[in-house]
């Protein structure tokens, strides 16, 4: 009973040891996604078509394989979200075309999975005066 305790024991270490290896072969951990929300043309019109885009990088890198890139908007005092599929325009840049009918504070929140990574940074804008 001991040596089938003891070998229990000796192979729940082992399996534990090879469980607990990190990639080895570059020595770095992976440089985290970096999403920023630019709005084109800066100063939103009410009931004009505008730009929002999401710039995404990792490190260096353009990242123009997102899994997934939504864009989450709604207005000051609003319960309800409106959630809009980006289009990838290439070199790390998707974006929407979205027109505010009414002038006042927005919200957008950029969602964001990318190379196994998820983000989702949130940026206030105002639309009209």
């Amino acid at each position: 009973m001991r040596k089938i305790l003891l070998g229990f024991i000796l192979f729940s270490g082992v399996l534990a040891g090879c469980s607990n290896q990190s990639d080895t072969t570059s020595g770095k951990e992976p440089q985290m996604v970096e999403v920023s929300i630019k709005f084109v043309p800066e100063k939103i019109k009410p009931n004009e078509k505008e730009k929002i885009e999401a710039i995404v990088t990792q490190g260096k890198d353009k990242v123009s394989d997102a899994n997934e890139v939504k864009f989450e908007i709604w207005k000051t005092g609003q319960d309800q979200h409106e959630m809009l599929e980006a289009r990838n325009e290439g070199k790390g840049v998707y974006s929407i075309n979205k027109t505010f009918p009414d002038n006042g504070q927005y919200f957008v929140t950029a969602h964001v999975t990318a190379r196994s990574m998820h983000t989702m940074p949130n940026q206030g804008f105002t639309v009209g005066k």
